[in-house]
């Protein structure tokens, strides 16, 4: 096991931490989520980061990282829906884009044993994700115009990057062959 698998189970782990600290009735219990979101948004950069520099990229890996930011994204997106921070469209739309993204993965990797690495576009979308989400986290009285804006400007980064993803599926589909 890689050091940057080891930091996605890592993230995994954390998910259940985020969402019982979100809800304890303590003081600053936002504050500590916030915390540990991120925990998990830095160990994804080093993750990455390690597995790029250390040539410690693997399939397991390609697998790992992306479930592990979809679980703590959607964890957090639906504590501060609960909340009542942002409205439940928002978490439909999210859920909607990781199912397309989850099934096109799940076909890729039974026919060509192998899924899309993260790009650019992705990578951006989900560092803004996790600002817009943070920042919401932190500060759950921003009024609700403004954080229904912020999600869903965030949601359109996310819905480009998935025509991106849905792009290069079926351009790879087409060219390669079943491994």
């Amino acid at each position: 096991m890689t050091v940057p698998n080891i930091l996605s189970l890592f993230r995994l782990i954390l998910v259940p931490v985020f969402a019982v600290v979100f809800f304890q009735p303590i003081p600053n219990a936002h504050v500590w989520a916030a915390l540990i979101y991120l925990v998990a948004f830095l160990t994804d950069i080093a993750d990455g980061w390690i597995a790029r520099h250390f040539n410690q990229v693997s399939k397991l890996g390609r697998i790992l990282d992306p479930a592990a930011d979809k679980w703590m994204t959607f964890t957090v997106i639906i504590c501060i829906t609960v909340d009542g921070i942002i409205p439940l469209w928002a978490v439909i739309i999210f859920f909607c884009k990781e199912l397309c993204m989850s099934i096109g993965g799940y076909l890729m990797y039974r026919r060509l044993g192998d899924v899309i690495p993260s790009n650019w576009l992705g990578k951006l979308s989900t560092g803004v994700f996790f600002v817009v989400c943070g920042a919401l986290v932190l500060f759950p009285a921003i009024p609700g115009a403004w954080s229904a804006g912020l999600i869903g400007g965030a949601l359109a980064l996310t819905l480009a990057a998935l025509a991106g993803y849905v792009y290069q599926y079926y351009r790879i589909m087409r060219e390669r062959k079943p491994a």
